[in-house]
C-alpha cells in the first residue's frame, strides 16, 4: 500500500474530495448503506401518532450526515416529505425559534398537498415571535427578565391565540398518510445554550402528530450542553429521544485502506511528487499518519492539504517524509507551530564541536515538541525517530554522526536542515540551491563539455559549493565519470574565486580535491587508476591542478594515498617536475599555488634531474610571494569574532631562492618595478627583510 509510482499525465483539472458527506449508496466507502436502510425502515414503522424523536449518535467526523443521506434514500423511495433545518446557521434564541418556522413552513408550501399545514406551522410560530425564550417548564426558562412573573403574563394574554392554532396545527397533521421528517444536523457544532435552545424547540412540537424528527449530533458534547444542577444531561436526552442510533466505529483495516485511496486522491495529476521511498513508507504511515487520521473528515481534509503541498514542493523533498509531516501539520498544529525553532534540535547530529551547542538546551525543545502533542506524544516521538533520526539521542535512542548528512541530503529528507527548512519556510536555501545544481551536474559527468558547460554558466561565487556538493553522489560515480569529470573539475579550480573563510572551512583547493580523489579512487584497481591518471594529466592546463591529481595516487607523506604502483607514482611526479623546469615565465605566473609548484618541484628533485631555474622578473617574483602568503586566523576564547594576521612563508620562500640575499635582490627589484596590484606583499616582505618575525614582535 502506498501513493502511485508513476503519476498520470496532466489531462484534466483534479478534484479533491472536500470535507462534505456523501449523498448515494454508491458513494459508501464505509459499508453503511445497509445499517442505514435498516435504520430507515425502522423509523417508518414507528407509531408516530404523538410524534417521535429520533437521534443519530457519533462522534464529530464520524459521518453521521453521510449516514442520514443514505437513510433518506429509503425515506424519499416511501414518498415521506423530508424538511432540514440546520440551527448552525443561526444565532440568538430568537432568530433560532422565527427561523425555526419560517423555514420549515416554506419547506412545506412547495411541497403538494401540504401548502395549508405550511400555513398552520407559520400561523403557529408566529405565536413565539418576538419572544427570547420558549414556555416550557422546568429548569432553562431565562432568569434574566424577571421569569416567572413575566412568563404568567405574557401566556395568559397569548394562552387562547396558542392553543387554538396549535389545535389547528395538530389537526392537519393527523390527517396525513404519511409522517414528516424534521432532519436537525449539526447540533453538535453549536454554543452550550444554542443547544439548549435547540431542544427545547423540538420539546415544543414534537408532541404533533406525524411529526418526526432526526437529531444529529455528538453524545457527549450535547450531554454536557444539557446538564444542569441536580439534572444529568443524559436523563435529559432519554426522556426526548424515542430511539437512537450509535454509529459504529469504523473498522481499522477499512480506515486504512481509505487514508490509503486518499492518499492517491490527493496526488492525482502531480507531476513531481517526489522520489518515494518504500521502505520508509509503512513506519510512517502507521505510526504518525494512522494515529491521526481517526474519521473520514480527517481523511478528506489530509487529502486535500497534501494535494496542494506536494503540488508546491515540486518534487524537492521526499514524498514519504511530506506526507508524514502534513499529517504533523493539519492534525498536531500546536507542534508543526515549533518545528521552526527546533530546526536545529531536530537535525544536529552528534560530534560536533564542543562549545558550538548546548546539548541540554537541544533536548529540552525535542521534549517540548513532545509535550506539546498531549495524548499524542507517541506520534511525536514517532516523528523523531523515523524524520529526525539526529534528533534521536534526545529521547534515548541512537547517535547519528555528521556522516548521515549526505545521505539525508541525496534522498531529499527533511532530517538535512536545509530539506527540512525548505519545506517550513518554502524558500530554497543557498545549501539546496547549490545541491540541487550538483545533481544536474552530476547527471552530466560522463560528458566533459557538457559538464564542463553547465559549471561554467553558474555563477563563480556559487561554484565552489556546488562542487563539495557533488561528494553526496560519491556511491554513484562510476568508471565512465571518472576522465572527464577529473579534467573539468581541475581545470576549474584555477578559476574558482577567493573568499574569506572561517576557522574551519575548506579552502577551494581541498573542495575540488576531495571529489577528484573520489572519483579515481571509485577505479579500485591500480592499473585502471594508473591509465586513468595518465589519459587526464595532458588535457588538464594547470600544473598545480596536475600536482593535486599526482599527489593524491602518490606515496607522498600525509599526501598520497597509494591508488598507483610506487613505480607510476614516481613516474608521475618525475614527468611532472620536468614540465615544471621547462615552463617559461608567462605560464608561471598564471599559476594560482605558483610557490608550492615550484617549492616541490624544487625541493623533491632527484640528483640526477637539472637545476630549476626562477627568471628574475618582477611579476614572477610578485606570484611566488602572493602563493607563499597566507592568513593566521584566531579567535579570543568567548569570543565570535575571527582575528586575521598576514604571514608569509619566509623559510621556505628562502630555500626556494637559494638564500636570503638572492630573496631580498629579487623583492627589491620587484618593489623598484612593483605593478597596480601588488597590494601590500612587498611591504610585508619588506618587515620580513627587516628582521620582524610574527609572533616575536610587535605588528
Amino acid at each position: 500500500m502506498g501513493p502511485r509510482d508513476l503519476p498520470k499525465p496532466i489531462e484534466t483539472r483534479v478534484t479533491i474530495p472536500g470535507d462534505n458527506p456523501i449523498r448515494r449508496p454508491e458513494e459508501d466507502a464505509l459499508g453503511r448503506a445497509t445499517i442505514a436502510r435498516t435504520f430507515s425502515q425502522q423509523v417508518l414503522a414507528l407509531d408516530a401518532t404523538e410524534g417521535v424523536v429520533v437521534g443519530v449518535l457519533g462522534a464529530w467526523g464520524s459521518g453521521k450526515t453521510s449516514f442520514v443521506n443514505l437513510a433518506r434514500v429509503e425515506f424519499e423511495r416511501a414518498s415521506v416529505p423530508i424538511l432540514d433545518f440546520n440551527p448552525w446557521m443561526f444565532s440568538g434564541t430568537e432568530q433560532l425559534v422565527e427561523s425555526f418556522f419560517v423555514e420549515l413552513a416554506a419547506q412545506l408550501k412547495i411541497r403538494p398537498g401540504l401548502a395549508e399545514v405550511g400555513k398552520d406551522l407559520e400561523d403557529f410560530g408566529e405565536t413565539f415571535s418576538g419572544m427570547g425564550w420558549l414556555p416550557l417548564v422546568g429548569p432553562w426558562i431565562e432568569r434574566g427578565r424577571g421569569a416567572a412573573k413575566l412568563l404568567g403574563k405574557l401566556l395568559e394574554r397569548r394562552k387562547e391565540g396558542v392553543g387554538g392554532r396549535r389545535a389547528k396545527l395538530a389537526n392537519a397533521l393527523a390527517t396525513l398518510r404519511t409522517p414528516i421528517l424534521i432532519v436537525l444536523d449539526d447540533i453538535d457544532r453549536l454554543s452550550t445554550s444554542e443547544i439548549r435552545d435547540v431542544f427545547r424547540l423540538v420539546r415544543l412540537t414534537a408532541s404533533f402528530p406525524n411529526v418526526i424528527y432526526i437529531l444529529s449530533f455528538d453524545r457527549v458534547r450535547v450531554e454536557g450542553a444539557l446538564a444542569e444542577q441536580g439534572v444529568a444531561g443524559r436523563d435529559y436526552l432519554e426522556k426526548i429521544l424515542q430511539v437512537a442510533i450509535d454509529l459504529p466505529a469504523i473498522p481499522d483495516d477499512v480506515l486504512i485502506q481509505q487514508i490509503a485511496s486518499a492518499v492517491d486522491t490527493g496526488l492525482t495529476e502531480i507531476p513531481t511528487p517526489g522520489p518515494f521511498n518504500k521502505d520508509v513508507w509503512p513506519d510512517l504511515f502507521m505510526e504518525i499518519i494512522r494515529p491521526l487520521l481517526r474519521n473520514m473528515r480527517d481523511v478528506r481534509r489530509y487529502a486535500a492539504a497534501i494535494h496542494g503541498t506536494v503540488n508546491a514542493l515540486e518534487g524537492q523533498i521526499a514524498l514519504a517524509d511530506v506526507l508524514a509531516l502534513e499529517a504533523i501539520r493539519v492534525f498536531l498544529p500546536d507542534v508543526f507551530g515549533r518545528l521552526h525553532a527546533a530546526l536545529d534540535s531536530l537535525t544536529a547530529t552528534s560530534g560536533l564541536r564542543a562549545g558550538d551547542r548546548d546539548e541540554s538546551l537541544l533536548k529540552a525543545q525535542v521534549e517540548g515538541l513532545i509535550t506539546a502533542a498531549g495524548p499524542f506524544g507517541h506520534v511525536v516521538q514517532a516523528m523523531v525517530r523515523r524524520l529526525f533520526p539526529a534528533a534521536e539521542r534526545h529521547i534515548g535512542g541512537s547517535h547519528y554522526g555528521a556522516e548521515w548528512k549526505a545521505r539525508w541530503l541525496k534522498e531529499r529528507r527533511v532530517a538535512h536542515e536545509d530539506i527540512l527548512r525548505l519545506f517550513l519556510e518554502r524558500a530554497v536555501g543557498a545549501g539546496l540551491v547549490s545541491f540541487a545544481r550538483a545533481e544536474r551536474a552530476w547527471a552530466q559527468m560522463a560528458d566533459r563539455e557538457s559538464l564542463d558547460g553547465y559549471l561554467r554558466s553558474l555563477d563563480p561565487a556559487q561554484l565552489e559549493d556546488v562542487i563539495a556538493s557533488l561528494e553526496v553522489f560519491e556511491d554513484q560515480f562510476r568508471s565512465e565519470h571518472v576522465v572527464p569529470a577529473t579534467i573539468v573539475l581541475l581545470n576549474l579550480l584555477p578559476d574558482l574565486p577567493e573568499r574569506q573563510r572561517g576557522m574551519f572551512d575548506f579552502g577551494a583547493r581541498l573542495v575540488v580535491t576531495r571529489v577528484t580523489y573520489r572519483l579515481v579512487r571509485s577505479l579500485k584497481a591500480p592499473a585502471a587508476v594508473e591509465a586513468a591518471v595518465r589519459e587526464i594529466l595532458p588535457q588538464v592546463t594547470s600544473l598545480s591542478s596536475k600536482l593535486e591529481l599526482i599527489g593524491d595516487v602518490g606515496y607522498r607523506e600525509s599526501a598520497g594515498h597509494k591508488l598507483v604502483s610506487e613505480a607510476a607514482a614516481a613516474d608521475l611526479e618525475s614527468a611532472w617536475r620536468e614540465e615544471v623546469r621547462s615552463a617559461r615565465a608567462d605560464r608561471l605566473i598564471k599559476e594560482r599555488d605558483l610557490f608550492r609548484v615550484l617549492l616541490l618541484a624544487k625541493l623533491n628533485a632527484e640528483p640526477s634531474e637539472r637545476q630549476l631555474t626562477i627568471d628574475d622578473l618582477p611579476e614572477l617574483t610578485l606570484a611566488i610571494l602572493r602563493g607563499a602568503r597566507s592568513d593566521t586566523i584566531s579567535q579570543t576564547m568567548g569570543s565570535r569574532a575571527v582575528r586575521r594576521s598576514p604571514r608569509l612563508a619566509w623559510e621556505e620562500l628562502v630555500q626556494l631562492f637559494g638564500d636570503e640575499a638572492t630573496l631580498r635582490k629579487r623583492v627589491e627589484n620587484a618593489r623598484a618595478n612593483a605593478p597596480s596590484d601588488a597590494g601590500d606583499l612587498l611591504e610585508l616582505a619588506g618587515k620580513y627583510l627587516s628582521g620582524w618575525r610574527p609572533g616575536r614582535d610587535d605588528e
